[in-house]
């Protein structure tokens, strides 16, 4: 007994040395570059068949292939991808959602070029580097975890890397070469990935899927590590390696037998699942902001000719045809990707899964295998099957509310490893199920017929989930999730919805893969498919359908036609372009040709435009004598129309906005009279505490924000107003205290929560919704409020000058102080009765400011509670009635404006 347990640790030991080289590779170059890098296992992979390539096929010397193979290609490669790959997303702003599906694209073109040069059958004759005795794997590993550690903690390239791991701009303007450390970690990361493939390959099976697959799933070592810590990553590493070996020696009878052997396989999958999903987030700098973009027009005819194309194969006959079957089911299982990433903004590499449980339950049923089901018809049985899978969707949908950006993409990385090995992997629920078609539709013509009007339901579904009310709350949270939430868009729930929908989506298209082939493939779901459907249909267009049926006809063609990993080339390659061309492939041509046919002269926006046609008629009018014409008030303009809309006698605060009783605008017939006024609600703070470590934010602050009144917080930097600011918009909970609006305390409730009870706010760093126009993003808040209004989008547009030809103008690219009004159009239609300003006159000009202020004036005489905070006194000393200063977390004089704003020392920078 002792000496088997002895051989089994030393066994675990070797598997976790392997496992400690891929930690520490991925960690490092975390730490110097800030991508996890999804590609280190196609890199080991690559490096262990070019080992091959060395010894089996040329014949030359162990030696010489691995030093070639670890010392100049491994390291090669990690330079190439740093100065062609990630270089130029760092120096085009560091979007993490480029970064990512960059790392994606070169996983699955290094794969699908393995594939194409050594073939898609498994390799058994790698050379071995290290002999089998783990000592030697071990203290390479010890060794390799020490030089690091010494080079870091003793050396100038350490105190850089952690200089530039802390805060790369600063230490940029610090003198550092953030690039020069930056191809240095790849570099590195690149060299361990490599002696990692080398190391493994004649233990484990070599093939361009499976070894990448494998590396990968001790991604959940670094992840322990919170992707800083060597010693912690070598320790989880050998320690789940040992573990692993150890668990091999049970063997229990009955039902738990399958269970204990496959968690003894695939311990690594458990870690990996309890790090993405149980431990916190892996850092806050990696949520994925969307680059802020106007959605691009679907061309005019391109539906026509989607269905034409997809009608042409009712004429093909044989391989052609049975190929063809493919493409509608691919299709279905992409437009899952295009609600929970196109539309709602979420990082799905798991959807892979729910297509293989939608397979396989499917086949289940059909089979009457099902427990506590008897055998229904095939059709029955899908249908059954996307009911069933699609609650699973929370799996991924769960983790999705509290996590983003790479935090969740390894979530739902996760789910779909675990799902490939504990589910589709294991023969008691797979072994011997075969699949048949619906009756009436057996042939491949009359099946490709039923496919279509399958996939027209789920194009159906997906249309209604992204238009309307729904369609725009996805939008928004995916452009902004704070500012989705803000506006009163309940974010959680609408996650769990985008997932769920998406499951049902994968499963349906799984479902009818699974019957076009007649049989349930586990290789057809596997986990780097995943990745591969995820980025393809980035890079095709994520929020276009017509881009996951271009990306299915693609990838199905594709390998079908030529030889295996043609497809995962050219998905590779586009992936790798999406930082210079964020866009998508139809937009960047679209916006080629027209900077071709305008030849070099540069192209107004509708507003330059509308300025232009404008300036030109005054110039006419001034030279021929007459008074130049008044623009119409619908017309575009910087703050026009707002400034007319509140002047009325020329008295401040008075005029065409009276009052919400009496209609906001007399002259204005087509909206509905607006709902009467609701009954005033004081927003109350009492003793707030936020304290951050040892560090005190806040520290028993009391405050009210009373209606009809403007309240004003003042302050220093650091002084704690945007944490009391936070406090009382719902987007952060303190530590002790309470928050009531009117006699109903709030403390515990979220932001979207707060908005639908009348509670509004806006954001220093604007919060508006770029794939939106600005109708849009106002209805947004219209639909989320409190109360349901029909013309309330109407009266926040005309109000703040948004209701010309701007309405219809995409977000995208406009000037930032048009962009501020359209915040505070938004927070307006709601029909707050509390509205919470943050910095409201943040890149406004001067009149853009005092027009701000006659219509926050307008507001607080019409009975809104406003509390602002502003770092202009001018401002403040022009629009409050109350100031609050705060200094260390507390407010130490509160009064009436002129009152306390005299007692300021002008003189005292600090707190203007």
């Amino acid at each position: 007994m002792a000496s088997l347990t002895y051989d089994l640790t030393l066994a675990g030991l070797s598997v976790g040395s392997a496992a400690a080289l891929t930690g520490i590779g991925l960690i490092v170059t975390y730490r110097a570059t800030g991508v996890l890098n999804f590609a280190h296992g196609a890199i080991a992979m690559v490096c262990a068949y070019l080992l091959r390539q060395f010894t089996v096929e040329w014949g030359r010397p162990l030696w010489f292939g691995a030093a070639v193979t670890l010392l100049v290609v491994a390291p090669a490669i990690g330079l190439v991808l740093e100065r062609f790959v990630f270089r130029p997303l760092a120096v085009l702003g560091g979007d993490p959602a480029q970064t990512l599906v960059a790392s994606l694209g070169v996983f699955v073109l290094l794969v699908g070029g393995a594939a194409l040069l050594w073939g898609q059958g498994a390799r058994a004759d790698a050379p071995t580097l290290v002999a089998a005795d783990p000592w030697g794997q071990l203290a390479v590993a010890v060794a390799i975890a020490a030089a690091v550690g010494a080079v870091t903690r003793w050396t100038r390239f350490g105190r850089e890397l952690r200089a530039v791991v802390d805060d790369r701009s600063l230490a940029v303007l610090g003198g550092i070469d953030a690039d020069r450390v930056a191809a240095a970690g790849w570099a590195f990361g690149s060299f361990t990935a490599g002696l990692t493939g080398v190391l493994l390959a004649p233990y484990v099976r070599l093939d361009p899927y499976g070894m990448p697959l494998l590396v990968m799933e001790v991604v959940a070592v670094a992840v322990a590590a919170r992707m800083r810590s060597l010693p912690v990553a070598v320790v989880v590493a050998l320690g789940i390696g040992v573990a692993q070996s150890q668990l091999t020696r049970l063997h229990p009878s009955g039902w738990a037998e399958p269970l204990v052997q496959a968690v003894g396989a695939n311990l690594f999958v458990v870690a990996l699942l309890i790090a993405a999903l149980v431990l916190p987030g892996v850092g806050t700098r990696d949520a994925l902001p969307r680059t802020a973009t106007a959605r691009a027009e679907t061309p005019a005819g391109a539906w026509t000719v989607a269905v034409i194309l997809f009608l042409i194969p009712l004429g093909f006959a044989g391989r052609d045809l049975h190929t063809s079957v493919q493409v509608p089911a691919l299709g279905v299982i992409l437009l899952s990707l295009v609600v929970v990433t196109g539309r709602g903004g979420q990082i799905s590499l798991g959807q892979a899964a729910y297509a293989g449980l939608g397979a396989l339950f499917t086949a289940l049923l059909a089979a009457g295998r099902f427990p506590f089901l008897p055998a229904l018809p095939e059709l029955t049985a899908l249908l059954a099957a996307v009911l069933l899978v699609a609650p699973l969707g929370l799996l991924t949908g769960w983790p999705a509310i509290s996590r983003h950006g790479l935090a969740l993409a390894l979530a739902t990385f996760a789910v779909g490893v675990g799902v490939s090995r504990f589910v589709f992997a294991q023969p008691y629920a797979t072994s011997g199920l075969t699949l048949s078609r619906p009756a009436g539709f057996a042939g491949d013509r009359a099946y490709y017929v039923l496919e279509l009007g399958l996939l027209a339901c789920a194009l159906t579904a997906t249309g209604l989930l992204r238009r309307g009310r729904t369609g725009r709350a996805l939008a928004a949270m995916r452009d902004h999730e704070s500012g989705a939430s803000a506006a009163g868009v309940p974010v959680p729930s609408l996650k769990l919805t985008a997932f769920v929908a998406g499951a049902a989506l994968a499963a349906l298209g799984g479902g009818m893969l699974a019957m076009g082939v007649r049989a349930f493939d586990p290789a057809a779901y596997d986990p780097v498919r995943g990745l591969l459907w995820f980025a393809a249909i980035v890079v095709l267009g994520a929020d276009n359908t017509l881009g996951a049926l271009a990306a299915a006809a693609l990838l199905v063609g594709l390998d079908a036609g030529a030889r295996g990993g043609v497809a995962a080339a050219l998905i590779g390659v586009l992936a790798l372009l999406v930082g210079r061309f964020p866009a998508g492939p139809y937009e960047t041509v679209r916006a080629a040709v027209v900077r071709l046919r305008s030849g070099r002269r540069g192209v107004l926006t509708p507003l330059g435009a509308g300025v232009r046609g404008r300036l030109r008629a005054r110039e006419a009018a001034a030279g021929a004598g007459a008074e130049p014409p008044r623009p119409a008030s619908g017309a575009p303009g910087p703050l026009e129309p707002m400034e007319h809309a509140d002047q009325n006698d020329g008295s401040p605060g008075t005029a065409q906005y009276s009052g919400r009783s009496r209609g906001l605008f007399p002259s204005l017939s087509s909206p509905p009279p607006p709902p009467p006024p609701p009954p005033p609600h004081t927003l109350r703070a009492r003793r707030l505490r936020v304290a951050y470590g040892g560090f005190t934010a806040l520290d028993g602050v009391d405050v009210d924000v009373l209606p009809g009144r403007v309240s004003a917080v003042v302050g220093p930097n650091g002084a704690g107003k945007s944490t009391l600011f936070h406090c009382l918009a719902g987007t952060l909970r303190p530590d002790q205290g309470s928050v009531r609006l009117g006699e109903r305390d709030v403390t515990r409730l979220s932001a979207h929560a707060r908005t639908r009870l009348g509670v509004a706010r806006t954001f220093q760093q604007l919060a508006v919704f770029p794939s939106l126009t600005v109708a849009e993003n106002v209805r947004v808040g219209a639909e989320q409020g409190w109360v349901a209004d029909p013309g309330a989008t109407e009266r926040a547009l005309r109000l703040f000058g948004l209701d010309g030809p701007m309405r219809a103008s995409p977000a995208a690219g406009l000037p930032t102080g048009t962009l501020r009004r359209v915040e505070l159009a938004r927070a307006f239609a709601g029909s707050p009765r509390v509205l919470l300003l943050d910095e409201p006159s943040a890149g406004l000009d001067t009149g853009e400011v005092a027009a701000l202020a006659r219509v926050l004036r307008a507001l607080a005489a019409d009975g809104t509670a406003l509390l602002v905070v502003e770092h202009d006194l001018d401002l403040v000393a022009d629009l409050a009635d109350v100031v609050h200063v705060m200094t260390a977390g507390r407010i130490v004089t509160s009064g009436p404006a002129d009152q306390v704003l005299r007692t300021l020392d002008p003189r005292d920078t600090a707190v203007e």
